[in-house]
């Protein structure tokens, strides 16, 4: 028994086809690759976002502002006031 070989892994890809189906396929295999990257991070104790680099003295420090956004609880009603 050795490695496996292309016809095993086309084997396996069209199992996998036929149990889940096109469409949740290629999310199955993402939520596979998130898990195997997880993974390997908890097991080399490594962070995924470095520590960040305070600013150097030529730059400003740019904070971002919010975007203006107008929250209302009623719908738009083109103008009429429902009063007649």
């Amino acid at each position: 028994m050795g490695a496996l070989s292309p016809v095993h892994l086309i084997a396996i890809l069209v199992v996998a086809l036929l149990i889940l189906g096109p469409g949740k396929l290629p999310e199955t295999g993402a939520a596979l690759g998130r898990a195997i990257r997880e993974f390997r991070h908890a097991v080399d104790g490594s962070d995924d976002a470095p520590a960040p680099s305070p600013p150097s003295a030529g730059q400003a420090a740019v904070s971002p502002t919010p975007a203006d956004t107008t929250v209302t609880d009623r719908p738009d009603d083109g103008g009429r006031t429902g009063l007649g």
